[in-house]
Formats: structure tokens, C-alpha cells, sequence
């Protein structure tokens, strides 16, 4: 069955600083090139089918890495761009806590239906993701893997969604690291996605048994 991997783009200057970024368009730091660079080394070995990014700078340098490593052109979405946080983005989740408790700890608990900022709810977010992974599956064949390469808070609600979780359960998934990965993989049954990793930075080493 075909399987999607969500990666996350890796640190940037405003990840470093604890600041919200939502869909400011900011561009990795060196350390993030360093992740970005190892990282797709590891995800080339999964021979993937096809990359489809968002359309924001840090992704789309995330994905140029794993371009360059695999010979696939990206292809970017607007629909994967990270939650949109209105009057919340460029301030620190220190300033944020402070200027907006209430709507802070609502959002901290994974609430589906708070607006950071006055901008989307993570509703909102997982049905944007979750449509655009969807048509982008609808491309593969059977087996074949497609990388998504995308940001925390869209992982994070895109998987919810892909997964059909009880909204009051949206919380129970941690956010993804930065360049860490997730991985939805088709299965026969009444929902069609199984989670088979999440927020791994390596990937499985045999393990050789020993008889007797």
C-alpha cells in the first residue's frame, strides 16, 4: 500500500528564539541547512516516489536537499503552509502567554477550535492538509512514497485529520521536531491510514536474532 512520510523543515532563526512563526516566511539558519542536508541522506534511502512541499522558504529549502539527493523535482501546495496565527506570529510563546493566558492555554491543550491569533483553528489546518495529501495519493501507485515536506502544526493536524481522530483527542500527538518525520501507511480496514512512526529522526536498523 502506498505510504506518506510528513517531514518537518529544520530549524530556523525563530524556532531557535521560542517565537511563533505561522506562515512568516522565514528562512532555515545553518543549523537547519546541517539537519535538512543530513536528514535527506536518510530519507533518500527510502527510494520516495515523489516530494510535494509547501510553498513557504523553509520547506522549500528543507525539500531542495532531498531534491538534490534523489533527482525528484518538488512540487509545492499552499494548502501544506503552517497554521496561520494572525497578531500571534513573530512573538515569543513567553509574550504570547502573557498578552493572550486564556486562548494560550486553550491552544497548549490541543484545542481544535481556538484561533491563535485570530487566524485558523487546527480544524481548519487539518482539512487543508489532509485534502492536499489526499490528492497527491491519489497519483501513486501501490507501495510507491510520497514525502511531504511541511511544518509542525501541520503535521501535527494533518495527521489528526488523515487519521479521523475524535477531535477531542487531537491532542494526544506531539508536535514533530525539526526535520524529524511521521509516517502514514495505507491499510485494508474500515479508516485507511495506520501511523507506523512518529517524530523519528533515524531509520530502523535490522535486528538479527540469535536461535537457541
Amino acid at each position: 500500500m502506498s505510504r506518506v512520510l510528513f517531514w518537518r523543515h529544520g530549524q530556523t532563526a525563530w524556532n531557535q528564539a521560542g517565537r511563533f512563526q505561522g506562515q512568516t516566511d522565514i528562512a532555515l539558519d545553518e543549523v537547519g541547512h546541517e539537519q535538512a542536508r543530513r536528514a535527506a541522506k536518510l530519507l533518500a534511502s527510502l527510494a520516495p516516489t515523489a516530494i510535494l512541499s509547501s510553498d513557504l522558504q523553509r520547506t522549500q529549502q528543507t525539500a531542495g536537499y532531498l531534491a538534490a539527493a534523489t533527482s525528484l523535482t518538488p512540487h509545492t501546495d499552499a494548502r501544506l503552509r503552517e497554521t496561520y496565527a494572525g497578531s500571534w506570529e513573530g512573538l515569543s510563546f513567553a509574550q504570547i502567554d502573557a498578552q493572550f493566558p486564556q486562548e494560550s492555554q486553550a491552544w497548549k491543550t490541543g484545542a481544535v477550535d481556538v484561533r491563535p491569533g485570530g487566524g485558523e483553528t487546527r480544524l481548519e489546518v487539518g482539512a487543508r492538509v489532509s485534502a492536499a495529501v489526499n490528492e497527491a495519493v491519489a497519483g501513486l501507485a501501490a507501495e510507491e512514497l510520497l514525502i511531504v515536506v511541511t511544518h509542525g502544526g501541520a503535521i501535527r493536524s494533518g495527521l489528526s485529520a488523515l487519521l479521523q481522530l475524535p477531535t477531542d483527542f487531537w491532542g494526544v500527538l506531539s508536535g514533530a521536531a525539526n526535520c524529524q518525520w511521521s509516517v502514514l501507511e495505507e491499510h485494508q480496514g474500515p479508516l485507511r491510514w495506520r501511523l507506523t512512526e512518529h517524530n523519528a529522526g533515524s531509520l530502523p536498523e535490522p535486528v538479527v536474532l540469535q536461535e537457541g
